[in-house]
């Protein structure tokens, strides 16, 4: 193969090509490697998946023969199924919660969306105690509205209307001194 690829570069290749001896530190690798090796190898590849597929087809076959055989004896006075691996579903409500799940997407839509039903509507949180939850936009509406809430800080008197115009007062700039009379009893 080698001598066919030769003589059909010394008819097809140029002068400057032929003579690659000339300068030895411009080498290049001289052959590639064949298609047929990188066939093989994904051949091979191939039966080398499907034969440990079934290698561990039938060892976990195997185990599983092998867990049904060795299962703790039954109590005669229980009366279930004899696979104590399979739990029927009336019982499965009997398990505390949090629960394993069966079907992840619906489930957690069905919670997504109990969710946004809570907080877009109205509704009770404690009749008794007249605590009430209303919708989110709502709720922001109000806020903006009416302002946060505040409370008095411990040790601070909470403002009134006279300390009110007094504030007003020091706002509008000096005032001129005023006389109070004074009633005498």
């Amino acid at each position: 193969m080698t001598r066919m690829l030769e003589r059909f570069c010394n008819q097809h290749m140029s002068e400057e090509t032929k003579h690659r001896e000339q300068n030895p530190e411009l080498e290049f690798e001289h052959q590639d490697l064949s298609p047929n090796a990188v066939y093989a190898f994904f051949i091979g590849l191939a039966v080398a998946g499907i034969v440990i597929y079934f290698v561990l087809w039938g060892l976990y076959r195997y185990m599983d023969a092998y867990d049904r055989r060795h299962q703790p004896p039954q109590n005669p006075l229980v009366q279930s199924e004899t696979d104590t691996r399979h739990v029927p579903p009336q019982t499965i409500q009997e398990f505390p919660q949090p629960r394993l799940e069966k079907n992840e997407r619906a489930e957690i839509n069905d919670f997504l969306l109990q969710e946004e039903q809570t907080l877009d509507s109205y509704g009770w949180v404690d009749q008794k105690a007249g605590v009430v939850r209303i919708p989110i936009d709502r709720a922001m509406q109000l806020l903006a509205e009416r302002g946060l809430p505040t409370t008095p800080r411990v040790g601070m008197v909470p403002p009134s209307e006279a300390s009110a115009d007094v504030s007003n007062l020091s706002n509008q700039g000096p005032q001129p001194p005023t006389t109070r009379k004074v009633e005498q009893q």
